[in-house]
């Protein structure tokens, strides 16, 4: 799945699908994938954002992607992925239905995203590109950061520790 080898590190994404829809998001800001753990639920966070984990000691806020982009909730959420992604200075995870693999953009540009009235904003979308014949948006990270900026430190922290 996840390829070790990678011709232009500029360029290279990490591939997911969420509903029907292919996305990706840089390779450079991609931290780990992991499986799906133990999350605790935040009173008054965006409806975007599922809750925090405590992963590896780290209070990391979650944002369902089905969610965000007004899909019905996954009838089997255990077989969906985390992409866990450094924006700033924290680290979020992403709730995706799966990651498909690790491609690069040809050495092509990202083209821009089609107008998509109020939709573009909401999704973050950075660009868009082709791969293997698929429409693919590249999202942009930094506006999952605004979504969880709100949301309190000590709150985050003190909702983990109460679930141990």
């Amino acid at each position: 799945m996840l390829s070790k080898h990678r011709t232009d590190p500029q360029k290279s994404l990490v591939g997911f699908v969420v509903g029907d829809v292919a996305y990706a998001v840089h390779i450079s800001e991609v931290k780990e994938i992991i499986n799906p753990i133990a999350m605790t639920a935040l009173p008054h966070a965006p409806t975007a954002v599922a809750g925090v984990a405590d992963h590896r000691g780290e209070v990391v806020p979650i944002i369902d992607l089905r969610t965000r982009f007004g899909l019905e909730l996954s009838d089997n959420p255990s077989r969906s992925k985390w992409i866990l992604v450094g924006v700033s200075s924290r680290t979020i995870g992403l709730v995706v239905d799966k990651v498909t693999e690790v491609f690069g953009t040809g050495g092509e540009e990202l083209r821009p995203s089609p107008a998509l009235g109020g939709g573009e904003d909401r999704r973050g979308i950075q660009g868009v590109t082709t791969h293997d014949g698929v429409l693919t948006f590249v999202l942009d990270t930094t506006r999952f950061e605004s979504l969880t900026r709100a949301l309190d430190q000590e709150q985050m922290h003190q909702a983990v520790k109460e679930k141990h």
